[in-house]
């Protein structure tokens, strides 16, 4: 899987166990929400500074993001 489907699926996954929709991500992060969708399905990259936003707008750390899920191990929140 590549890097960009590896954070797709960790923003998803941790949008939801934050119980935030995709617009009130966008809000608290400072983006807009069609852009949170595009990087959710993987159709854009984010730069650091957005990866930086996301990250304190879901109060986590921004590797985050980037981890790949240990075979065998579920990383859902």
């Amino acid at each position: 899987m590549d890097l960009r489907k590896v954070f797709a699926r960790n923003l998803r996954r941790l949008r939801r166990a934050a119980s935030l929709t995709q617009e009130e991500l966008a809000f608290r992060a400072g983006l807009d929400r069609t852009y949170i969708s595009a990087l959710e399905r993987g159709l854009y990259s984010a730069s650091v500074v957005t990866i930086e936003r996301l990250a304190k707008a879901l109060n986590v750390e921004p590797m985050e993001f980037l981890l790949r899920a240990v075979k065998g191990q579920d990383r859902r929140g």
